[in-house]
This record gives structure tokens, sequence and C-alpha cells, in this order.
């Protein structure tokens, strides 16, 4: 399995970018996709997810800025990222949640950075 993740860059604040991570590979068991950041000197924290249900989880920080959604084919995920701040900074790491029963295995692509100016 391998994710792919593209869309950051550098943006002034108030923008928006939108990231995309597509999913290669056949995988089952497969609980959410998401993202997370981290930025220099922070731990790796979430940003927002979607299960395989649909359901969707938001860190604080970016609730009613950022929104995750997927393709219809469940294998891409997005995260379209408005009003921007300059705290938004950091690597963006796509990340995929697979559990069977006791059983959990993380994947994570490579990060996309955003740099956002004040």
């Amino acid at each position: 399995v391998q994710l792919q993740a593209s869309g950051g860059g550098l943006v002034q604040a108030g923008g928006s970018l939108r990231l995309s991570c597509a999913r290669s590979g056949t995988i089952f068991n497969i609980r959410a996709m998401g993202w997370y950041r981290q930025a220099p000197g922070n731990q790796r924290e979430l940003v927002a997810s979607i299960t395989n249900d649909g359901v969707t989880n938001y860190a604080d920080s970016v609730k009613d800025r950022f929104t995750i959604s997927r393709g219809n084919a469940k294998n891409t995920v997005y995260l379209q990222m408005n009003s921007l701040k300059p705290e938004d900074t950091a690597v963006y790491y796509c990340n995929l949640h697979v559990q069977l029963g006791s059983f959990k295995q993380l994947y994570w692509g490579r990060g996309t950075l955003v740099t956002v100016s004040s």
C-alpha cells in the first residue's frame, strides 16, 4: 500500500489550499483515512480524519476552516483548507488506519509542506 500526497505549497494568510492523498494497492479492513501535521519542534497531531463509514473528526484548531472528504472510490482523500493561518504551517501527512479486531496498522505517506505567510 502506498499513499501519495500532493497539494502543499506557499499561501498567504487567509488563503486556501487543497491537499490530496491517493491510495494505491489493495487493502482490507480500512478503519479510516486522515491527515496529520507536524510543525518544527512539535509533535505530529491529528488534523482531520474520515472513517470508512464517512464519519469525520477534526482538531478543534481547524474546525469550520478545514473539510475532509474522499473520492467516490474511497481511495482518495482530500483536505480543503480555507482561512489559513500562519500557525497552520507544517508538514502534512496522509494516514491510513487499518484495524481487524485488536490488530492495528498505520500507514503514512510522505509529507507535503504547507507554508502560510503572514
